[in-house]
């Protein structure tokens, strides 16, 4: 967690109009320590050889429960821990692909493994991830390969971005075990890359697909290896890979920043290969690594870079339910987002937004960057979940029906089978952050979490289920009183605010899109009471309407039996806000409600509206029956004496 004073003052997020300008600390050598290593929080081997986790580990002590925290549980022991691991590895033991990507999906597992075992501290967990690491280390080559090609195809394809997360997934284990055979296979295999490279005289750009950003994306695990080390060599070498990005067929990450990410480079005529300049994810993978160097070295350029690629993405891909992407690249997907789209919303994609906005969040302590994640979670990231748990869907379209994945590369995985949970097992540690002596309260959840302040320990208790309904009640338990600043995230969409301490009433600086700091003497049973706006918002957009309540994009489903669900209509609505109704006739639904609606061409029957049922977005759909349609976005029936047309 972070607990750095400058950036808590200085490294501040403004949001001017829908634009988001971020401003790091100039001084941020002197926090290198808060990086990367830090955010996999400290842990050590005891006398019995088991992990212990640092008695200052907020995120092993934060639980939660509710809705949020049954489906995290259902993540853990559905996806996680029922995943087939020795197909994973096994795939390492023959070197003889050319071109697949086989070798992703362990690290991809083993990392959200990883932050599954800090969360819920299970022992089941823990020996799987060990026992895994240990597979992945018998593989490796003397030369220091870990991989699965063949010699004459190494480099090629998907190669270096499957060393990228073998890499990570071994050094991340060594930071919660300090098992030094995962740093020294680490260590090696950087060895055998950076030799291969120079004894075939290639560039990293030179290797795989998109302007050589799959391959680039190494960067972060390598920067890792340095701040774990201390060693240049491996700082030399990521600076190297920056560098190249400059070159005339390279993804000009820095110089191109400046434009839409999705006109960067023309429309690819071969779509996966390395003329595509405009892949999401690994476009935002690459920024991820560029902002762990900008730590390092205070580049000015970095902080330009990402600050306008971040800002772009906000603006122009991501849609009403937190995610982007048409066939896993930006397309301006925003002003797209009403026209039903092929392939939308990969869930790679939804995870490394969300953990772009991560690494953002906690380099600036800013609540704006929790509203993106709020978004994403509970409406891109919990739709593409099974209403069983038993698949992480590839695809959540924001109309039409969920599907599971392909099974990828001769096994029975996909990549966002393997890369879904690291989202879920990202809310825990940003629902609570603490930040020198304040603590940051950013997600509404029903929830326990534990801290010590000056030696004195603080509990705080969130009774709520938020967003279902609006009240939030946090309890304050405390060894002895004491002062302290709490700070409440004021959500940007939340207009009408209600917040009281111990019954009184708060009136001042409730400001959406900031934090409430709250600072006094807290005493033990210290209640505090938050009542957001979660009004019912009508947005219109190309002839088509969809509602938000708080953070939550609701949708038709056909399950309701009310109608057609691709009929025109209007929202009976009165100053953009929609009178919604809590609904408890579904068996499907975590939340229904009655929304008033003119169905049809026929307007003059405005005074008697149609009441039609709509689900949160998540639970529409989440049979995966195809059978069964959703849809966010409704379309709107044209009334002239209202709305000038203007074309589609």
């Amino acid at each position: 967690m972070k607990n750095t004073s400058s950036i808590r003052i200085i490294g501040l997020i403004t949001l001017l109009s829908t634009n988001l300008n971020l401003s790091y600390p100039n001084n941020y050598s002197d926090n290198i320590k808060d990086s990367l290593v830090m955010e996999s929080l400290s842990s050590d081997y005891n006398s019995t050889n088991k992990p212990q986790l640092s008695p200052n580990n907020t995120f092993n002590n934060i639980k939660i429960k509710g809705y949020v925290g049954t489906r995290i549980n259902q993540c853990i022991e559905e996806r996680v821990k029922k995943e087939n691991i020795k197909e994973l590895t096994d795939a390492f033991k023959l070197k003889n692909e050319k071109s697949r990507w086989q070798t992703e999906f362990w690290g991809k597992w083993v990392l959200g493994a990883i932050e599954s075992w800090k969360y819920k501290n299970d022992p089941v967990l823990y020996n799987m991830i060990k026992t895994s690491a240990y597979d992945i280390i018998s593989t490796q080559e003397k030369d220091g390969y870990i991989g699965n090609y063949a010699p004459e195809f190494q480099l090629n394809q998907w190669d270096v971005w499957g060393q990228k997360y073998t890499m990570l997934g071994l050094l991340n284990y060594y930071l919660i075990s300090k098992d030094k055979k995962a740093l020294e296979a680490s260590k090696k295999m950087f060895s055998h890359l950076n030799k291969q490279l120079s004894d075939k005289k290639l560039r990293i750009i030179d290797t795989g697909n998109y302007h050589g950003m799959a391959s680039s994306s190494i960067l972060e695990p390598i920067l890792l290896l340095y701040k774990i080390t201390n060693n240049k060599k491996y700082l030399v070498f990521c600076e190297e890979i920056v560098n190249q990005w400059e070159n005339s067929d390279g993804p000009h990450l820095i110089s191109y920043s400046n434009k839409n990410v999705a006109d960067r480079f023309p429309h690819p005529q071969h779509w996966f290969s390395p003329e595509n300049g405009q892949k999401a994810y690994e476009m935002m993978s690459c920024y991820e690594g560029l902002l762990e160097l900008y730590k390092i070295t205070n580049n000015k350029s970095f902080l330009d870079a990402i600050n306008n690629t971040f800002n772009n993405i906000v603006n122009n891909e991501i849609n009403i339910a937190g995610s982007g992407s048409a066939f896993e690249c930006w397309y301006h997907g925003k002003e797209m987002e009403t026209i039903p789209t092929y392939h939308t919303m990969e869930t790679c994609v939804t995870f490394t937004w969300m953990q772009f906005c991560k690494r953002i969040y906690k380099l600036t302590n800013d609540p704006k960057i929790i509203d993106q994640i709020e978004k994403s979670m509970y409406n891109a990231l919990m739709a593409s979940f099974k209403g069983d748990g038993s698949q992480i869907s590839k695809y959540s379209p924001l109309i039409g029906y969920h599907t599971p994945g392909e099974e990828q590369c001769g096994l029975h995985i996909n990549c966002c089978n393997a890369n879904g949970p690291r989202a879920f097992a990202m809310i825990p540690e940003l629902t609570y952050t603490l930040n020198n002596d304040t603590i940051n309260i950013n997600l509404f959840l029903d929830s326990e979490a534990k801290f010590v302040i000056n030696k004195n320990k603080v509990g705080i208790t969130q009774k709520t289920d938020y967003p279902k309904t609006a009240p939030i009640t946090i309890n304050i338990s405390l060894e002895k009183a004491q002062k302290y600043d709490l700070a409440i995230r004021i959500p940007s969409w939340s207009e009408k605010n209600i917040i009281k301490i111990n019954g009184e009433e708060i009136l001042n600086n409730i400001n959406p899109g900031e934090y409430l700091h709250i600072n006094r003497t807290w005493n033990n049973d210290d209640k505090i009471e938050f009542i957001p706006d979660l009004r019912g918002k009508v947005t219109h957009k190309k002839h088509c309407m969809a509602i938000n309540r708080g953070p939550i994009v609701l949708a038709r489903d056909t399950r309701f039996k009310d109608g057609y669900i691709d009929q025109t209509s209007t929202i009976v609505e009165k100053d953009g806000f929609v009178d919604l109704k809590l609904s408890d006739d579904s068996n499907f639904s975590w939340m229904n409600f009655t929304v008033p609606l003119i169905l049809g061409t026929d307007l003059e029957n405005g005074n008697n509206p149609t009441y039609i049922h709509f689900c949160d977005f998540a639970s529409a759909g989440n049979s995966w029956d195809k059978n069964e349609r959703y849809r966010v976005w409704i379309p709107e029936t044209l009334n002239i004496m209202k709305t000038k047309y203007s074309g589609y």
